[in-house]
């Protein structure tokens, strides 16, 4: 517990020192533009809604708070404005595509982090944080061929981690409600993203070997 706790304090102050200079940035900043964004911009600042996991096993129940407000608030503002980016301007390029993944990064580490906060209590907010992910999910993978037709890039990576948060949440909400229907959901987001990430390392590999990795655009 030591370790884990010298850890989490330093990538706590690590974390929140990223999100001030990042959010200064976007304050000042002269030249970004609309299409610049994409749903990578959530992890310097709606990453801090990850924090309370483990600062509530440690102790640090109002700092746990402090970080997922930050997380929970800044997402919602963010999302708005990566679905106006998608809605009403230009379509992603297909390398960044993938990145759409991270939207269902944001409810499903919050709904593990609520869960810590409030004692593992499973209440109507946890519900929607799970469910949110849950539609982000099935809206993406209802456009499985649009994903499955564009070309390998290290951005394919973003599919990653979103899925593994799913999982988990989707494993915890299992254990929650025991519904059968949610074990259906806990083991086929786990092979999901068992499967996903598998293919994503065989596919860099293969990447490395005919140096198609890096590639100028």
């Amino acid at each position: 517990m030591p370790v884990s706790h010298g850890f989490w304090l330093a990538g706590a102050a690590i974390h929140l020192l990223l999100t001030f200079n990042v959010l200064t940035q976007w304050m000042h900043q002269p030249h970004f533009r609309i299409h610049h964004g994409t749903p990578a911009w959530f992890i310097p600042v709606v990453g801090n809604i990850l924090l309370p996991i483990a600062g509530v096993r440690h102790g640090y129940i109002e700092l746990s708070w402090f970080f997922f407000s930050i997380g929970l608030v800044y997402w919602i503002v963010l999302k708005v404005l990566i679905f106006n980016r998608i809605i009403f301007h230009e379509p992603m390029p297909a390398k960044l595509l993938p990145t759409l993944f991270i939207l269902i990064a944001p409810p499903s580490v919050g709904f593990l982090s609520y869960l810590q906060l409030t004692g593992g209590e499973l209440n109507d907010f946890a519900r929607i944080l799970y469910f949110s992910g849950l539609f982000i999910l099935l809206l993406l993978l209802v456009q499985w061929r649009r994903f499955l037709s564009a070309q390998f890039f290290l951005s394919w990576w973003a599919y990653s981690f979103p899925l593994a948060a799913f999982s988990i949440a989707s494993q915890v909400y299992y254990q929650q409600v025991g519904h059968q229907a949610f074990q259906v959901i806990a083991y086929g987001s786990l092979a999901l993203a068992t499967a996903v990430i598998g293919m994503l390392l065989l596919r860099t590999l293969a990447a490395i070997r005919d140096g198609s990795l890096f590639v100028p655009d």
